[in-house]
């Protein structure tokens, strides 16, 4: 039987997926490597519950593209610098439904469709879009859920600073059974606090801490394959900086130049997007053969 997904086109498929997850992420400057940190959560995460491989690079997919639906919600709310109203609230909550809908008719949506419809759905049925309770809601959505939380505390906002890792480890404590799964959250409790998750927490990319503006305060995004000297900019005040590299570490050092239009528009990360395809390609089925038919069908009905 001659396949109808090959290796190249699944690959070509999964571009197109991470590109817009990558675009819709720029859209919010407070954000940068959300994603990416989501993502390793969760394929750790379903590592360490002993997933296979393969259900661990799938946990991982639907952890990058979790917030596809964000496309739709303005940025007026998703940049808010104060509290949501409820009816801005009511929009932000459509963005898993969104996200499916840009999803539906993929030919690889069943692979993350679980994590972009479910990741804000919770164990006692106060989540949403649809109010699903532990059965009803899939390992995947139920792992992603827990690495976004997590990462969401963690980080910076526009309206609040980051928490402190133990401070969120505690509030995944009190809040397991309700808003999260026991037997994920006290996995990643113990990951969280082996210090196996540290190469994670605070990174936009492996061995890359985030850097915050000195000036406003959003994150300055900085890739992986840029070298000392490079220029970066802030694209919320457009502060020009240099990246430099100092006993190890990652520092930014103001340039006093303002960052043209070019500078500041949003630019997908290429390095990081091959890394991503690499890591995933070999473990994701590439045919639509009787055999990859029941794969498929398989991994869904574990995560």
């Amino acid at each position: 039987m001659k396949p109808l997904l090959s290796k190249a086109h699944t690959q070509d498929l999964l571009h197109t997926l991470y590109s817009m997850a990558f675009l819709v992420e720029a859209r919010d400057p407070y954000t940068g490597g959300h994603l990416w940190r989501v993502s390793q959560f969760s394929t750790r995460l379903a590592l360490a519950c002993d997933f296979s491989k393969q259900q661990a690079v799938v946990a991982g997919l639907g952890g990058f593209l979790h917030d596809l639906g964000k496309v739709g919600v303005p940025d007026s709310i998703l940049n808010n610098k104060g509290k949501l109203g409820d009816d801005e609230y009511a929009v932000m909550k459509t963005h898993p439904e969104l996200g499916a809908q840009v999803l539906q008719g993929h030919p690889l949506a069943p692979l993350a469709m679980d994590a972009v419809l479910g990741h804000h759905e919770r164990i006692d049925g106060h989540g949403y879009p649809s109010g699903l309770t532990s059965e009803a809601i899939s390992n995947t959505a139920k792992i992603v859920g827990l690495a976004d939380a997590f990462d969401a505390m963690t980080s910076t906002r526009p309206y609040r600073k980051g928490m402190a890792v133990e401070a969120a480890i505690e509030q995944i404590t009190k809040n397991l059974d309700t808003q999260f799964d026991r037997t994920f959250g006290v996995k990643f409790i113990a990951l969280a606090k082996s210090g196996e998750l540290d190469g994670i927490i605070g990174h936009s990319d492996a061995g890359i801490p985030m850097r915050d503006c000195p000036i406003c305060g959003p994150v300055v995004v900085v890739h992986k394959h840029q070298k000392a000297g490079d220029a970066v900019f802030c694209r919320v005040c457009g502060n020009g900086f240099s990246v430099q590299k100092q006993h190890g570490e990652l520092k930014l050092q103001p340039t006093g130049k303002l960052g043209t239009p070019h500078d500041l528009q949003a630019n997908i990360d290429h390095d990081l997007l091959g890394r991503l395809l690499e890591e995933a390609l070999p473990h994701l089925p590439v045919d639509s053969s009787n055999s990859g038919r029941s794969w498929l069908q398989r991994l869904r009905r574990w995560l």
